[in-house]
């Protein structure tokens, strides 16, 4: 598990974990969303299950004695599919009026509408829906989830680290849509998914937010050379935000090999 810190010199804690199974002892989630879909359950009872499950992960790792939780690692589908939804880059073909009927749309589709392409995470047995950034695709930030569930876990008087997917690895897994310049990448749109980066941090600093983990396991396969140097140039950017949490970068599924230097070159490393 390489991990590298950038810390404001707030402790992290003496045991933590990178993240938990979401779907439930019993997979009330899985059974929940099936109902959702049918028509069976409400989306008010979906959320209810949601925050449930999540309620009872909190209280289960306290229990258990860890000193910091992770928190934003329960998902009604993927994780790249909720940082699409809090970058608000969604393809205008998927929008609809409500928020979670534009989360579903590009995850399954409507009558009308084919969903976004799903593969493979890494060499795992899991799924996640491809992002569709362009050239021109607008970013906004939505953080009402990693923020929701900072302040659901701190109700019950628990202080976590909310898990955000890194803005590298996001851009790394998305696609450009039919039609992009010739050339073009998401990777092209760092600086513009930095800044919205840069925002929900100051966001989280100003809710009392310690720590944020940025999740990047994109990193443990061979990258080129440009896309080593996006690397180094977005945590620059974000280590150096005067107002900011501590970052932890995480990354799982190997080594992070050419990644490591650069993520521990950065000079606010240790700050």
């Amino acid at each position: 598990m390489p991990v590298v810190t950038i810390s404001n010199g707030t402790p992290i804690g003496s045991s933590t974990i990178l993240g938990y199974p979401r779907v439930g002892a019993r997979r009330e989630l899985k059974r929940a969303l099936e109902s959702y879909w049918d028509g069976a359950i409400s989306a008010a009872s979906l959320q209810s299950t949601g925050r449930l499950l999540r309620e009872q992960t909190w209280l289960r790792l306290a229990e258990l004695g860890l000193s910091q939780l992770p928190s934003n690692t329960f998902s009604l589908y993927d994780q790249v599919l909720d940082t699409a939804l809090l970058l608000d880059a969604v393809p205008d073909r998927h929008r609809l009026a409500e928020e979670l009927g534009s989360y579903f749309a590009m995850a399954r589709g409507t009558a009308d509408v084919a969903p976004l392409p799903m593969t493979k995470w890494f060499d795992t047995n899991y799924h996640y829906i491809v992002p569709e950034i362009g050239a021109t695709t607008p970013f906004r930030l939505n953080s009402a989830k990693p923020i929701g569930e900072f302040r659901e876990a701190r109700e019950l008087g628990l202080i976590t680290r909310p898990v955000l997917v890194g803005p590298v690895t996001f851009l790394l897994l998305s696609q450009p849509p039919a039609g992009s310049p010739a050339g073009f990448t998401p990777l092209d749109r760092l600086d513009a998914v930095l800044e919205v980066y840069a925002q929900l941090l100051a966001e989280l600093a100003d809710e009392g937010v310690p720590w944020v983990q940025l999740d990047e396991p994109a990193l443990v396969v061979d990258r080129s050379p440009a896309e080593l140097a996006a690397l180094s140039d977005a945590y620059r950017h974000l280590g150096g935000l005067t107002h900011r949490p501590s970052l932890f970068v995480a990354s799982y599924f190997g080594e992070l090999g050419e990644a490591l230097p650069i993520l521990a070159g950065t000079p606010e490393i240790g700050r």
